[in-house]
């Protein structure tokens, strides 16, 4: 499996990643304020997003949940595509890749539940943490030996730089 997914991973250009689950633990934190959730992100994923967008792979996110805390992170880690509230995560994946003229074969997806199916069945390059549920680890290409919200994404950034070979070439840069 690794094998044709780092020959998958070379013609990466986008990455598009789930946020409950992929980004996150998947817990949420409910307080009786405005903002009825927190969500923890893990630094590390954010470092392997900027790494990516260093190499001038984009990264997107995809999510089912509409949340403030998730714009103030995607603002943070310069994210512009950030699709919230769609469930039909399929078909929103599909207007990202005609809106920004890309092939299937040129995005990775990372999901971990029932509702990313369909945008891993479209993506070039299906990646779960390994935590995702059953049917998510059998549709997926590659699975990150860490858990969402655990390192999962930082593992995925680094798998697709190292496919490329440009892994190294970005670790010189510190």
């Amino acid at each position: 499996m690794t094998g044709r997914a780092a020959q998958k991973a070379e013609s990466i250009k986008l990455v598009a990643l789930d946020v409950d689950g992929v980004m996150t633990d998947g817990t949420l934190f409910y307080r009786a304020m405005s903002e009825p959730e927190t969500k923890p992100f893990n630094i590390k994923d954010g470092l392997g997003i900027k790494l990516l967008q260093r190499s001038d792979i984009d990264v997107a996110i995809i999510t089912g949940r509409s949340s403030e805390a998730l714009e103030r992170r995607a603002s943070e880690l310069r994210i512009t595509t950030v699709i919230q509230g769609r469930e039909d995560k399929g078909s929103a994946l599909e207007e990202l890749l005609a809106a920004q003229e890309l092939s299937a074969s040129e995005v990775a997806y990372m999901g971990d539940d029932l509702p990313d199916l369909g945008a891993l069945r479209l993506a070039g390059l299906a990646t779960c943490p390994n935590d995702a549920v059953e049917a998510v680890r059998e549709c997926a290409d590659w699975i990150a030996p860490l858990p969402g919200g655990a390192g999962a994404v930082r593992a995925l950034a680094d798998f697709i730089l190292q496919s490329q070979d440009r892994l190294s070439d970005v670790i010189r840069t510190f």
